[in-house]
């Protein structure tokens, strides 16, 4: 009997991962059952159905941390999520994690995140009665928004990673924050993410010319070396070495590798995401977002209604919800015409 390219995958899942690891062939399934594929696994046909789908691509149109940038090299939203993936990848390999799963819980990560970075989903918890977080959102955006109101469905552990891949500014890789222990894989995505925006952003404030190499707190760039690449790999190997699976089933940092990134954190903190040229920045923005809900929910929601409600989101959903989806899918750029276009007056030529 020939044994399909997934079968043999799956055998190769049993011997090379730890045994702590998720295996493909014993997923938890989809909430739509859907018959196997005889090339790719489960997580592997998940990371491709993220890969193609238009969320994804309009995330090279989402700001990270600087606003419509005047150069073609500060980090957008999919570099970030390439940027997390390739660290999450390096990590779960080292661990003998499943990488498929890993890649396509980074990949997914950040999908429902708004236009303008955090001060789009700041205004929209603000406005959104119950509030808005790029978290649910991006569980929203793959469970229902995705093609045409069928969703992606993905395996449970892609979603289960994808919800529990947020820290904020909270404790990192904190387990006490009411959201259930991830698999290991879904671990690994929560400290990549952080490892990556933080040397990607402190990479972009110094190309912005917001920070000098002779800013950087000299604890920081004793321990962990002057350039990213140095930055990047020190942490890690931070990871690597704390993290023992035979002992403990937990992604680790060491207290060394914790408290490097939170001073790395806080420095970003105070020089970058509060600096005024950043700030005002994105308090424009916020008051753009804020001018489009106004104007959708409280002066015209018949128009929303009839030319602007998103497909994939039911009929039946409130007004709010459904303008709080089509805020949060927008790029900066389509956000940036509608506004004008709605508020604006346009020119006449003169003959």
């Amino acid at each position: 009997m020939i044994r399909s390219a997934r079968e043999i995958t799956e055998d190769f899942e049993d011997q090379i991962l730890h045994p702590l690891a998720v295996r493909s062939r014993t997923s938890r399934g989809r909430t739509i059952e859907d018959p196997e594929d005889s090339l790719r696994t489960c997580y592997q046909r998940d990371r491709d159905r993220i890969l193609h789908c238009k969320s994804f691509r309009r995330l090279a149109h989402k700001t990270q941390v600087f606003l419509s940038p005047e150069g073609d090299h500060y980090r957008t939203r999919i570099t970030h999520t390439l940027e997390v993936a390739q660290i999450a990848r390096t990590l779960a390999r080292a661990l003998r994690l499943n990488e498929d799963l890993t890649e396509a819980i980074a990949l997914g990560h950040d999908l429902g995140h708004t236009p303008f970075g955090h001060a789009g989903e700041g205004i929209l918890n603000r406005l959104l009665p119950g509030g808005f977080h790029h978290v649910l959102q991006s569980l929203r955006v793959v469970e229902l928004l995705e093609r045409e109101g069928r969703g992606l469905n993905l395996t449970l552990e892609v979603r289960a990673g994808i919800r529990q891949h947020s820290k904020g500014k909270g404790v990192i890789l904190s387990q006490g924050d009411g959201i259930p222990a991830a698999s290991l894989e879904g671990q690994v995505v929560r400290v990549a993410d952080i490892i990556a925006y933080l040397n990607h952003d402190l990479d972009d404030a110094l190309r912005a010319k917001i920070l000098s190499a002779e800013d950087l707190p000299v604890e920081i760039v004793e321990k962990a070396g002057h350039s990213r690449t140095q930055r990047i790999a020190h942490m890690v190997q931070d990871v690597l070495d704390a993290t023992h699976l035979d002992e403990e089933p937990k992604i680790r940092l060491t207290q060394q590798g914790e408290a490097l990134l939170s001073d790395m954190r806080a420095f970003l903190y105070e020089r970058v995401y509060d600096n005024p040229v950043v700030h005002d920045a994105l308090v424009k923005a916020e008051r753009i977002l804020d001018q489009i809900w106004s104007y959708f929910v409280k002066e015209r929601p018949e128009e929303f209604r009839g030319f602007h409600w998103p497909v994939g989101v039911p009929l039946d959903e409130t007004l709010e919800r459904a303008v709080a989806d089509f805020i949060a899918g927008m790029t900066d750029r389509y956000a940036l015409r509608l506004h004008e276009a709605l508020f604006l007056p346009k020119q006449w030529p003169v003959l």
